[in-house]
């Protein structure tokens, strides 16, 4: 349900959304109320002058004590599990969730998909489908906000952060920067195209707002970076093989998703945090039978090209899981 002066209620998100908040509003405004309530009466009954008994007075009595104690905590505690629920569940992306990168810069949103369609200022999603944004910042702060959807995550650099929604209405919702980043703060915004499932699918197909061209996958652009940044001198993108030389940096099939021995005892799962930190700054992570030689190709590669690299190495995980079913 719509309320006037509110964005509209456009994701599965902001029905509850919604209801919290107005939940909230009901006990502050009852509770005010009541307060004031007892504050008039009080003043009123025992005014200067009423004919009020006023021997013995009372001051204290445990059971007010406890109601008045008892009653906001279990509200409190009410409202804390309510809305702590709701946001695990905002932050925690379902499988299903299509994804998409956003990359934050000053002072515009910049957006890709994973067949390499690219927007500016602009992102298009399905109606009734999960969608996942895998975000970071080329510069400083930023924060992701769609009013109508109810989701705002900030988007930080040095570290992916992960925003989820599932569009309920087909239509066109605002996008904002929240977090003030410099002079046109103002100016960074944008617009959320929500779309019928098939009319998207055809606008991907199609490549976007640019037809004319033929989008690279974010895995066939990071396959032309891994060449131009000669990654394949030290990581081999071939299954190991004891007959093929061997790597200084190991090889990268299979990698992704996999356990990581470091040469301090720590074992770490390699997600894309891990595949960034490695690529940005190796030293940090030092893998067991390995020396510190890479160098760090931070201020070299772009947040865009970095993610373009993790989604070939995610590729080559899928070509490991494929070759080990046959």
């Amino acid at each position: 349900m719509d309320v006037p002066l509110l964005p509209q209620q456009a994701s599965s998100f902001a029905v509850e959304v919604d209801s919290i908040y107005f939940v909230l509003w009901a006990l502050t405004m009852f509770f005010s109320l009541l307060v004031m309530a007892a504050i008039v009466f009080l003043a009123y009954r025992y005014r200067r002058g009423a004919a009020v008994d006023r021997s013995g007075p009372v001051h204290s009595d445990l059971r007010l004590e406890i109601l008045w104690s008892a009653v906001p905590l279990a509200i409190g505690l009410g409202v804390f599990a309510w809305s702590a629920n709701l946001y695990a569940r905002t932050r925690t992306p379902p499988a299903d969730a299509t994804e998409i990168h956003v990359i934050g810069k000053r002072w515009m949103w910049q957006v890709q998909h994973g067949n390499g369609v690219r927007e500016n200022a602009e992102l298009h999603v399905p109606v009734g489908r999960n969608v996942q944004l895998t975000m970071i910042s080329q510069d400083v702060i930023h924060s992701f906000f769609v009013p109508a959807f109810r989701v705002k995550h900030d988007v930080v650099p040095g570290a992916y952060t992960r925003l989820w929604f599932k569009p309920t209405r087909v239509g066109k919702y605002r996008l904002y920067c929240s977090q003030y980043c410099g002079a046109q703060h103002s100016q960074m915004d944008g617009w959320v195209y929500v779309m019928e499932p098939d009319a998207f699918d055809r606008w991907l197909a199609a490549g976007g707002n640019t037809p004319q061209k033929t989008p690279q996958s974010l895995a066939d652009a990071g396959k032309v970076v891994y060449a131009s940044m000669a990654c394949g001198s030290c990581h081999d993108a071939r299954p190991a093989d004891s007959k093929l030389p061997a790597q200084r940096g190991g090889s990268l099939y299979g990698l992704y998703g996999s356990l990581v021995k470091l040469r301090d005892g720590r074992a770490v799962r390699a997600d894309d945090e891990y595949l960034r930190e490695s690529i940005m700054r190796p030293d940090t992570k030092i893998v067991r039978g390995f020396w510190p030689i890479m160098p760090a190709y931070e201020g070299q590669l772009t947040e865009e090209q970095v993610l373009q690299l993790i989604a070939y190495i995610r590729s080559l995980e899928a070509a490991s899981a494929r070759g080990s079913s046959r």
